[in-house]
Formats: structure tokens, C-alpha cells, sequence
């Protein structure tokens, strides 16, 4: 599907986000078409928790109200993302179905209520979801005003019911085969689970202590495929009304139990919803996170920020509102990672409802505030970057993330709680965007040879073809750093003998790990360099690398802590502990340098961030975000696409989307 006809029909970058007109009246929408032109908005989303109101009983539609919302926003020249309405069945479906309704891992039955109040599993909810998909694709597939599909909404929802049970059971069968090779991946032997039947089998429910760690691992897998399935039904049914392109809203870092790789392979385009989980500076680097990985999904192609708060940092157990300025530095955060727009949710903050206190690009207060003002600059900023659409981002660098190795971190009985996945995936990224570089995610088992360093953290979990994969990656002039607690099982969650990690990757870093010794919850270790370790050491024997730093103290006083092994034509490093991020910080600093990876352009200061986007054609564009309290001149000034002039410098939280020869 070529997703460039998106941008095509919006003659730009994408902005808006999601529209409820349902939730207002007349008044309400007359001044909505007003201030989303004054807005720049072309892109609305409709319809995403309109079930109720499509299909207000089985098979009897309402498609009278939805009509007339499409036809006004493409009279003012918005399109339309429109929406399945799945993620929220309306009360008459739970009542006639109460056995669609989702059981928890303790055999509680959830009530409706709420949003996501279904199991993905049971059968009449799969006919119900694919006949309003294919209805409202009947309707809308080929209407002028449609743009893009929107199947479902942040698919999340897990089950354990006995519809689960049943499709588990049709999944394990697929997989293993037989009950014989089942037992053996699951270690069956122990604690005598040994099963003699499929019927015996159930998803892994509340039990007495530890669950199986290999059936914890295999529902998460199974989940997710039972997930893309039933993504898979919804776009078929689209398909075959309409040739608009088809995503869904992933949500991003591990809000939904998914390999995201997967989903980047069925989807048009990837769609990703974003809510930094901190203020400042860290709420910059979140955002590159996000937009990093979601670009990564779909192999580097245009993406779509489908949500981002409008004025809302989620921190915790309270709500933060932005700092001045933020709506816009965000917004092009994501563009500079390769974005086709910046979408919100939501046009116009909810007086009623669950989320009537998220933001909104028109608040409570209305349009005379600084939140509106805020967002119509920032429309009109992404107005001025229609040239960009279509454009790359480039990296040389990459962080290895796998979902198998985050699932395998979040079964029972682990040596330690610290071990955590998305923690550790993001304080790599960090290291490296403090660095000023430009980062890609890929899975062990990608073709990385374009990449000058690869960055593995959290590895717990890696299959023989990845381990193999990283060997010849380093072999072939590579530089990877491989951080703790790596290589530790198989593909079945079994333990890796004779040491860790699994053997071809052993071969490459030179190391074999003897013994891990989870550290105490404030416990620190200072290393032979100075740097300050936590969480996590290992008693390393060196098989061939040099030790780079070494601990100080301790039962490991003077044995490896951090190594570094010539292999082929490139160099694998090991570290068996958690730096702080001091430590971080010039461990990356010296991989950059080994591996030949700089920050394009060279030094702007910490704090400034600067992306370039390629187009096919060879025309360049450098994104500069400056997320300091100074103002910072630029190495190389051009035509500012935002103000239309040259541009020489970035002011306190400034920003600047320079054109730059070819």
C-alpha cells in the first residue's frame, strides 16, 4: 500500500487528532469548524468510541450522525482517519454476551464499565468487531473526505477466560506440535506439570507461588498473535471495501502485551500513541524514544504520531502540564524522527467522562488560552513542513530490542526485581541521545550490517540465530556492546549451560559469565575507573578479551567488570553491571569513538537536538530542537522553514527546521 497518498491527500504533514463532535452539540461544531482553520487542522479522527452510537442494537445501524460530521469536515477541507469503534462494546453487546466480557488471572469477571471490556478470544466479539469494520468500510471506503483506517484502539486488553483456554490450546498445538515436545520446552519434570492432555492446559491463572516461566512466556506469544489476528480480520474486512491504508495505534513502550516488530509488518504504516512519562529534559529524550522505535517498526518509512497530550506529562500518580513551548518542541521531536504529522488527542477537552481532565488542543477554558494559542502556532508550524513528507531519518547506531527478551524478564522467580526491560532499553537510548546521536531499535536476528554500533541491554532471553547473527556482526567489523544478564536462556526460556551467554556470542565478546550476584536495593559498587555500578555484578572469566575496568571491592575486588575482545574485524565489549549514568555517558562517548559514530553536526552543546531527514532526491533537512535555557548558535546556518528567513541561532527553547544543500 503506498501510504504516500496520505500526505498526498493532505497536501502536507498530517495535524489534528481525535474529534467527538458526539459529545457537543450544533454550537459546539460551527465554532469547531472555525477554530480548526484557524488551527491548520487537516487530519480528524472519528469515530473511535462510537460503537454505541453506530450500532445502537446487533445489526441495526445509525450511520445518519457519522454522515453528516464527514461531510462538514471535508467541506472545510479536513480528512478524515476513521476509526472501528472495537476498543469500547456498547452495553447491549456484554449483555447478550456476557461471556466476551475479560477474566482476570484470578478468575474475577470484569463488568462493563469502562473502555477495553472484552476478550479478545471469544468468538462473538471477533463476528461483532469484523461486521461493523466491513459496515463502515461498506459506507466510507471510497468517500473523498477518507484519508486513513483506524482499527481499534491501543489494542490491550489480556484474558483468561475459557475462550483464552481453547485458543491457547489451538496456538500451542500449532507451535509445539505435540504434548511430548510441550513438556519438554515448558520443564514439565519439575514440580510435576507434566501434561497428558491438551485439555489439561490452561493459560497460566493465579496459582499458589511461581507460575511455569515457560507458559508465562508462550501466552504472552500467543496473546500477541491471538492480537494481530484479530487486527488482521478488522483490515481484511476494510480491504475489501476500500483502498484507503489500514493501521491501528500501538502504544508505546510496553503498555500493550505486543511484538511491535510483528505489527509493523501488517500494518500500512506504523501509528503510534506517545505520553512522556516526565517532565523537562526528560520528556525530550522520551519522545525520541518513542519516535525512534516507532520508526524502527516499520524498517525506517514515514510513520503517523497518532496521539500525544496537548499539555499533559503523565508522572506517576499525578498529571503534569507542559512547559510553554513544549507543545511545539514535541510535536517536531517526533517529526524530526521521521512522523508524517502530529496528531492529539483530543480536539476539544471532555466536560464529562474518564478522561474529561486529559489535555486537549481546545481546553476547558477555550480558545483565549495559552494551551490554544499554544497548538495554532504549532498547526502552523507543521503547515510550513509539507516538503518534508516522504523524507528518511539515518542512523548508524542501534539498540537491540526483542519482545521475547522483554517477556522472558517478566516471569516468576527471576534473581532479581531490578532486572526490568523497558528501564533498561530506555537508559541505553538516553545515553546515546544525551550524545547527540541519531538512533535506530533492530531485533538480534536483523540484517545490521549498516550499523557502525549495536547496543544490547536486557538480552536475558536470546535465540541461537540471534546470538549467531551478533557473532558475525562483529566479525564482520562491528562494535556491539552486550550489557548484563545476556544470553541467560533459550528460545524456551531453558538456561544456557557451561556459562553465559550463549555460546557463538560468547565467542565474540570473549567472556564467559560464572556467576551473577544481584546487588541489595541501595547497594553501589565503585569501579577501577572511577565509575559508580548498582543493581547487578558478575563473576566474568576472560577467554580472550582484555578487562577495561575491574571491581574494586568486594567478594569481585579486582576481577572484569567491563571488557573488550578484538574478534574478525570488529570489537565486542562486555559490561556486567549498571553504570550510573556518569558512567554511561563515557562508556558511549568511547564506543562512538571506536565505532566512528559522531552527532551530525559535531558539537552543539547538551540539551540541543539535531535530526536530519533525507528525501530520495537527495535534499536535506536539519531539525534543531533546543530544549536548554540558552541560546545556542548554530554551526551552520540556512533557510528556516518555520520563519521563512535565514536563521542563525536557536533561542532559549527554540527551534528551527533548516533546508540545507545537496
Amino acid at each position: 500500500m503506498d501510504v504516500r497518498r496520505l500526505t498526498d491527500r493532505l497536501g502536507g504533514l498530517a495535524f489534528g487528532g481525535d474529534y467527538n463532535p458526539e459529545q457537543w452539540g450544533e454550537e459546539v461544531w460551527q465554532e469547531d469548524d472555525e477554530l480548526m482553520r484557524r488551527a491548520r487542522v487537516n487530519l480528524a479522527t472519528l469515530g473511535v468510541f462510537s460503537w454505541a452510537l453506530v450500532e445502537p442494537e446487533e445489526g441495526r445501524y445509525d450511520f445518519g450522525w457519522l454522515d453528516a460530521h464527514v461531510d462538514r469536515l471535508h467541506a472545510n477541507g479536513i480528512a478524515v482517519d476513521l476509526a472501528t469503534p472495537t476498543a469500547s462494546p456498547p452495553p447491549w453487546f456484554t449483555l447478550a454476551h456476557p461471556d466476551a466480557l475479560p477474566v482476570r488471572p484470578d478468575g474475577v469477571r470484569l463488568t462493563h464499565g469502562s473502555r477495553d471490556t472484552y476478550c479478545l478470544a471469544a468468538p462473538a466479539y471477533r463476528r461483532a468487531a469484523r461486521r461493523i469494520a466491513s459496515a463502515l468500510a461498506e459506507r466510507y471506503g471510497d468517500h473523498p473526505a477518507l484519508a486513513l483506517w483506524h482499527v481499534h484502539n491501543e489494542y490491550v486488553t489480556l484474558c483468561w477466560c475459557d475462550h483464552t483456554a481453547t485458543a491457547f490450546r489451538v496456538w500451542l498445538r500449532a507451535r509445539h506440535g505435540t504434548l511430548d515436545a510441550l513438556n519438554e520446552a515448558w520443564g514439565t519434570r519439575f514440580w510435576s506439570q507434566r501434561y497428558t492432555s491438551w485439555e489439561q492446559i490452561l493459560p497460566p491463572r493465579a496459582t499458589q507461588w511461581h507460575g511455569n516461566p515457560g507458559q508465562a512466556l508462550d501466552f504472552r506469544r500467543f496473546w500477541s498473535d491471538e492480537t494481530l489476528a484479530a487486527y488482521r480480520e478488522q483490515r481484511d474486512a476494510i480491504r475489501a471495501h476500500s483502498d484507503r491504508p489500514v493501521t491501528t495505534n500501538l502504544m508505546l513502550p510496553g503498555y500493550q502485551n505486543l511484538d511491535l516488530w510483528a505489527f509493523g509488518r501488517e500494518v500500512d504504516l506504523v501509528a503510534v500513541d506517545h505520553y512522556p512519562s516526565a517532565p523537562g529534559l526528560d520528556a525530550a529524550a522520551d519522545t525520541a524514544f518513542g519516535a525512534d522505535r516507532a520508526r524502527s517498526l516499520g524498517g525506517g518509512a514515514p510513520w503517523l504520531l497518532m496521539e500525544q497530550g496537548t499539555n499533559t506529562v503523565y508522572a506517576g500518580d499525578r498529571t503534569l502540564g507542559k512547559e510553554p513551548g513544549q507543545i511545539l518542541r514535541h510535536s517536531l521531536g517526533h517529526i524530526a524522527r521521521g512522523s508524517e504529522g502530529a496528531l492529539f488527542f483530543q480536539w476539544r477537552q471532555s466536560r464529562a467522562g474518564a478522561e474529561q481532565w486529559h489535555s486537549a488542543l481546545v481546553p476547558h477554558a477555550g480558545p483565549d488560552s495559552r494551551v490554544f494559542r499554544e497548538a495554532a502556532a504549532t498547526g502552523e508550524a507543521v503547515a510550513r513542513l509539507g516538503e518534508l513528507a516522504g523524507s528518511a531519518v539515518r542512523a548508524d547506531v542501534a539498540v537491540l530490542h526483542d519482545s521475547d527478551a522483554w517477556w522472558a524478564l517478566d516471569v516468576d522467580g527471576l534473581p532479581s526485581a531490578a532486572l526490568d526491560y523497558h528501564s533498561a532499553l530506555r537508559r541505553a537510548h538516553r545515553a546515546l541521545w544525551d550524545a547527540g546521536v541519531t538512533v535506530d531499535f533492530a531485533h538480534p536476528e536483523h540484517d545490521l550490517g549498516r550499523y557502525r554500533l549495536l547496543v544490547a541491554p536486557a538480552l536475558f532471553l536470546l535465540s541461537d540465530a540471534g546470538g549467531e547473527n551478533l557473532r558475525r556482526y562483529v566479525e564482520g567489523g562491528g562494535t556491539l556492546l552486550v550489557q548484563h544478564a545476556a544470553g541467560c536462556v533459550d528460545e524456551r526460556l531453558h538456561a544456557r549451560l557451561g556459562g553465559y551467554p550463549a555460546a557463538p556470542l560468547r565467542a565474540a565478546l570473549g567472556v564467559r559469565v560464572e556467576e551473577h550476584r544481584p546487588l541489595g536495593q541501595d547497594e553501589e559498587l565503585v569501579l577501577s575507573d572511577g565509575s559508580r555500578a548498582r543493581a547487578w555484578s558478575e563473576s566474568l572469566r576472560i577467554e580472550g578479551a582484555e578487562a577495561v575496568a575491574a571491581y574494586s571491592h568486594g567478594m569481585l575486588a579486582g576481577a572484569p567488570a567491563l571488557t573488550r575482545h578484538a574478534y574478525g574485524a570488529g570489537h565486542g565489549w562486555y559490561l556486567s553491571t549498571e553504570l550510573d549514568a556518569a558512567g554511561s555517558a563515557a562508556l558511549i562517548a568511547r564506543l562512538l569513538a571506536e565505532a566512528g559514530a559522531a552527532p551530525e553536526p559535531p558539537g552543539l552543546p547538551p540539551g540541543v537536538e539535531t535530526v536530519t531527514r533525507h528525501a530520495p532526491d537527495g535534499r536535506r533537512w536539519r531539525l534543531h530542537l533546543n530544549h536548554t535555557t540558552e541560546t545556542v548558535p548554530l554551526p551552520e546556518p540556512g533557510h528556516d522553514l518555520l520563519t521563512g528567513g535565514v536563521t542563525h541561532e536557536l533561542p532559549a527553547g527554540g527551534c528551527a527546521v533548516l533546508r540545507l544543500l545537496p
